[in-house]
């Protein structure tokens, strides 16, 4: 993009063919921008799936019609998937990787003890100030392993304790 960006600005090119728009972008903003900048470098945009070319009036308006769908479309999908999520997390529901705590039931989160007694060691090694290295270092030096069975590191420690699913448990 910053290669045709720099050849339109340079007066290289005349028109922009693009397969699909929505492979171009999704926001109306970034659209409009691109299109601003084209038309003052008399640069026309052509969009081979969509049959469009803004080197008319009728172009650009269709163009821009068919990018607020797509940015709305991007936007529905976002929100449904939030919402989903947010259930899911409610509910104690698997949605990705089995957190550090817990194993599956189905799709269904069931806690085990042994890691949620770890959790617990680390939440109080946290709320005494222990840096999240210190507390990897102590894990390791105890055998503890993580979930896939590795050595903790901070970022892992970290990790346990950000999850929303082990803070809904304590």
């Amino acid at each position: 993009m910053a290669r045709l960006l720099a050849m339109v600005d340079a007066g290289a090119v005349q028109v922009v063919i693009i397969a699909k728009l929505d492979r171009l972008t999704r926001s109306v903003r970034d659209l409009g921008e691109l299109l601003e900048r084209f038309q003052k470098k008399g640069v026309s945009l052509v969009s081979v799936a969509e049959s469009l070319d803004t080197g008319s009036a009728a172009g650009r308006l269709v163009l821009n019609i068919m990018t607020a769908v797509s940015q709305w479309e991007r936007e529905a999908i976002g929100e449904r998937t939030a919402t989903a999520l947010r259930h899911k997390r409610a509910h104690q529901r698997v949605f990705n990787h089995t957190p550090y705590g817990f194993t599956r039931d189905g799709d269904a989160l069931v806690p085990l003890p042994a890691e949620q007694a770890v959790i617990g060691r680390i939440r109080l090694c946290k709320a005494n100030s222990w840096s999240l290295r210190r507390i990897a270092d102590t894990l390791n030096a105890d055998s503890v392993p993580t979930k896939q069975g590795r050595q903790w590191a901070a970022q892992t420690v970290k990790d346990v304790l950000s999850n929303s699913t082990n803070a809904e448990a304590a």
